[in-house]
């Protein structure tokens, strides 16, 4: 076995979820790829106590699902998976994509409807997440396919995602750690504080993060990580951002996405490849069209565009807001059966303003 992949299975376990004795994990791989780090988290699992289960699908069962579900079974959640997301008291996720386009010609409408058959299973995550009941992580394990997407051999593909999640030094805990500090700092600054302006050349919008809290993401959910977070009050949203990269959402590129707020609203959504799906998926429920977080990324390590939004919404130098559903930890109250990550460069210009005092300048915090 690949020792960086031990190492990073012992760093989910023991530093990002913190496995205690007799703990119930859940450990979904989303493909067999992933057999090699799920392995490994398993040893990691039972040598600190814990008891694990696995939930994995063979490859290609969402392919079959969408072209072969009737609408009563597009409707079905499964209870099996509700049940689960109730009682376990950890929740490891690893992504390892055999094709990340296997969904791209499925009816957006029969994702949408889907989805919000799933709605009572991601409701009770965000839930128990937010009171701390639900510990969890999501990683990403080096697939050809995700490779391919960021355009790199599977060799350079590797070196990135382990150098994204920081395994390389001798003492990645040690690192984190480090990191955690230097943001929370930024979130304590926050604190208390009210209106936003984020301005630049792709973007001009105020918000309100008025008694909202900044959440300081710093390994301990997602692996890589670096970002702080937040779900911006509702309807305080104002103004256009134009995204710079490309939008994934299942596993669909679309180009050029552009939003426009009133009142928190997106009341116009237009982007020079995906219109449709966009706006179907924006049209999910009423709540697809507000933002449910606001954040900035600051992973160093990460300079690149790789089409996966594990490791594209921690690129330093950028923010990203995601419509749909808000974590309610960070206050947010918005739900919806969606949460769709899109990113801005900030790195040219751009800069933000809290309560009119400059906080954040071409990619850099200024406090």
């Amino acid at each position: 076995m690949d020792p960086r992949v031990e190492k990073m299975a012992g760093v989910m376990v023991n530093y990002s979820v913190a496995i205690r004795p007799g703990d119930l994990v859940m450990i979904h791989p989303y493909d067999p790829l992933a057999s090699p780090l799920a392995l490994a988290v398993y040893k990691h699992v039972l040598q600190a106590g814990g008891n694990a289960v696995f939930r994995m699908a063979p490859s290609g069962a969402s392919e079959i699902f969408y072209r072969y579900a009737s609408d009563e079974q597009l409707d079905f959640t499964d209870p099996s998976f509700l049940w689960l997301m109730e009682n376990i008291d950890v929740r490891i996720a690893i992504n390892a994509p055999a094709n990340t386009r296997a969904l791209t010609n499925v009816d957006p409408k029969r994702l949408s409807r889907s989805g919000r058959a799933q709605e009572p299973i991601s409701q009770t995550f965000f839930r128990r997440q937010a009171t701390g009941e639900l510990r969890w992580v999501l990683t990403q394990y080096p697939t050809q396919a995700a490779a391919q997407d960021a355009e790199m051999s599977l060799t350079e593909y590797e070196e990135f995602v382990y150098g994204a999640v920081l395994v390389n030094p001798d003492d990645p805990v040690a690192y984190w750690q480090e990191k955690s500090a230097g943001q929370q700092r930024l979130g304590d600054w926050l604190k208390g504080k009210d209106r936003v302006e984020v301005r630049g050349e792709n973007v001009d919008l105020t918000l309100s993060i008025r008694d909202r809290v900044f959440i300081n993401a710093d390994g301990k959910k997602n692996l890589p990580d670096g970002e702080i977070f937040t779900g911006p009050v509702e309807d305080s949203v104002n103004g256009w951002v134009r995204f710079t990269y490309p939008a994934i959402h299942n596993n669909r590129e679309v180009v050029g996405v552009e939003l426009t707020f009133e009142q928190g609203k997106v009341v116009r959504a237009t982007a020079e490849k995906g219109e449709d799906y966009l706006n179907a998926i924006l049209d999910t429920d009423p709540g697809a069209r507000y933002l449910g977080e606001f954040a900035i990324g600051t992973n160093e390590a990460i300079q690149r565009f790789t089409r996966n939004i594990l490791f594209d919404e921690k690129i330093g130098g950028t923010i990203h807001m995601a419509v749909g559903a808000g974590y309610p930890d960070t206050g947010s109250k918005n739900k919806s059966a969606i949460h769709w990550d899109m990113i801005c460069d900030m790195r040219s210009g751009g800069e933000i303003l809290v309560d009119g005092e400059l906080f954040y300048r071409d990619g850099q915090f200024q406090v």
